[in-house]
């Protein structure tokens, strides 16, 4: 089953990184997205450790994390690498070793595949992001191709007017009028 709207999003079993609350160190853990129902997650894929635009994107969703929490939001991303991949990248990437959220590893493509973003003759993920609401229905999905970034603010303003269950007209942003 791939990924749709409307949907229960796919559900997942996988090794995950993480940095200690004081960012020294790391754990590893098993993370299933059951484990944060009644909460909204945003799940985001990049395509690979090691590489020039990922990092921006991993760092602006880290430095973006108060504004996901104040929306009871969850961050997970993910990609195709593995779970000490992610750790040695942490450790060596100045700006990732204060990250304060998971990082998923699709080591089997799995979860790439569920959620509709493996390339098939790279096996790596595009940069899919993924709204899923505290009952596990998926609300959102966008896919960038491998070279171009995503914006934090948008995938919060989109979270803000999922959250208000109502008809939010284009550009709409919290505290404007919405359309009921």
């Amino acid at each position: 089953m791939t990924a749709q709207i409307g949907q229960p999003a796919p559900e997942f079993e996988v090794q995950a990184y993480h940095r200690d609350k004081d960012n020294t160190d790391g754990q590893f853990s098993t993370i299933k997205l059951s484990d944060f129902s009644g909460k909204w997650v945003c799940l985001f894929f990049y395509p690979l450790d090691f590489t020039f635009v990922c990092p921006t994107e991993i760092v602006a969703f880290n430095d973006a994390l108060g504004e996901f929490e104040d929306r009871d939001c969850v961050v997970l991303t993910g990609s195709t690498d593995s779970a000490y991949s992610h750790k040695g990248w942490c450790d060596s990437h100045g700006d990732l070793a204060k990250l304060k959220y998971p990082m998923l590893a699709d080591t089997n493509h799995n979860l790439s595949r569920a959620y509709g973003v493996l390339h098939p003759e790279k096996g790596i993920a595009y940069r899919g992001i993924f709204l899923i609401d505290p009952h596990g229905v998926l609300r959102y999905v966008a896919i960038h191709d491998l070279s171009v970034g995503r914006n934090v603010e948008e995938i919060l303003r989109v979270l803000d007017a999922l959250q208000t269950d109502k008809l939010c007209p284009c550009n709409w942003k919290k505290g404007e009028e919405t359309i009921n």
